[in-house]
């Protein structure tokens, strides 16, 4: 029997959060959808709302079983990093009711396990996500750092998989 899961994965922003599906069926990842809410209008607390509920109505159509969010990263302005708290907090808010597990990963780690270094730029990022889910089109920037967030969870996942099925043993003479 195949074994399949649903990820979604969360690039949060104040402004413009990405989104990302990927099935997992035994060990092939495939791409579901993915694409960006824009919560442009109105004030900051009306934007978290649209975050909300635009992530709540991408679980209900998709009813994904992982929820995977980058976490926050320290920026420069702490205004800005108080902001994308609120709106990575929005999108996370909008699983309660629904049955998902969920994981986190540093914007570093995400690069990392989809490019294969921490400090990928955001073009490099669309190539591969491009690459590995074999798409016919380059996603949004947002789209991109989402689908990739998905990815790190999966790639996680099967090495952890892979290292519990190893048996550790020692000789001790």
């Amino acid at each position: 029997m195949k074994k399949k899961q649903r990820i979604l994965g969360i690039d949060p922003g104040s402004r413009s959060t990405g989104f990302g599906i990927v099935d997992t069926i035994d060990s092939k990842t495939v791409y579901v959808a993915s694409g960006s809410v824009k919560s442009i209008e109105g004030s900051f607390v009306d934007r978290l709302h649209q975050i909300y509920r635009s992530i709540e109505k991408i679980f209900d159509e998709y009813i994904p079983n992982v929820m995977v969010v980058e976490n926050i990263f320290v920026h420069k302005n702490p205004s800005s990093a108080l902001k994308l708290g609120h709106a990575r907090s929005a999108a996370i808010c909008a699983s309660f009711n629904y049955k998902v597990s969920f994981a986190e990963y540093a914007p570093r780690e995400i690069k990392q396990a989809v490019v294969g270094t921490g400090s990928a730029t955001k073009e490099q990022v669309q190539h591969m996500v491009t690459s590995l889910l074999k798409l016919n089109g380059t996603p949004s920037p947002d789209a991109a750092d989402a689908l990739a967030t998905a990815i790190c969870y999966v790639n996680h996942r099967k090495f952890s998989q892979h290292i519990a099925s190893k048996k550790v043993v020692t000789d001790l003479s």
